[in-house]
């Protein structure tokens, strides 16, 4: 099994990054909400076969766990990784035995590609938390700029209507932060020109 460290400096490309010692940095966000530039990825990768690995025990539950109790914050999963109920598994067993208060932490998660019209982002969204068995987000991403149905085809819904649904899930407040994951500069540019919530 794989787990990915994450860095994800390039979300606040330009802010300034607060320091706390013995803590990783924080990097502050457009909205002003600050994220931890050091976080667990729970990705587990693709199998000699192409297809992605399962999760066939509780190694990711127990690899959050260990995280946590070294000092990590800021945890990072998605959808599509089938990682997101182990990842809520640790998070609450670590709430629950007072390591960590909720607020504490820095959760990110993923919009997958089926899910990129308007009207599915904020039942996704709500889908993701109850896997993870929390109330809110800190941060939740378009995965990817490129919408695609189950069966492979592409979905030609435009990521501007996709962010849409990631504002009104935001308004919501099932998530604090909004953002966006795999864009190239040019989509980048593109939808901070047409919406006043930048990723």
């Amino acid at each position: 099994m794989i787990l990915f460290m994450l860095m994800p400096c390039l979300l606040a490309a330009g802010s300034e990054a607060v320091t706390r010692p013995g803590v990783a940095p924080l990097i502050e966000l457009n909205d002003g909400h600050s994220i931890p530039s050091l976080g667990l990825g729970t990705w587990l990768g693709f199998s000699k076969e192409g297809g992605r690995v399962a999760v066939e025990d509780d190694s990711v539950q127990k690899a959050v766990e260990v995280a946590i109790d070294a000092g990590y914050r800021h945890i990072d999963t998605a959808a599509i990784y089938n990682t997101e109920e182990q990842v809520g598994a640790a998070i609450n067993k670590k709430i629950a035995e007072n390591v960590v208060a909720r607020e504490d932490l820095f959760i990110t998660s993923k919009l997958w590609n089926d899910r990129h019209a308007r009207e599915a982002v904020v039942p996704a969204l709500k889908e993701s938390l109850k896997r993870l068995g929390l109330s809110y987000l800190d941060l939740f991403l378009i995965h990817w700029p490129v919408g695609q149905f189950e069966n492979g085809t592409y979905d030609e819904t435009d990521y501007a209507e996709t962010w849409q649904g990631m504002v009104d899930a935001k308004n919501m407040g099932l998530v604090k932060s909004i953002g966006v994951s795999n864009f190239n500069i040019t989509q980048l540019q593109r939808l901070i020109s047409m919406t006043p919530v930048k990723p």
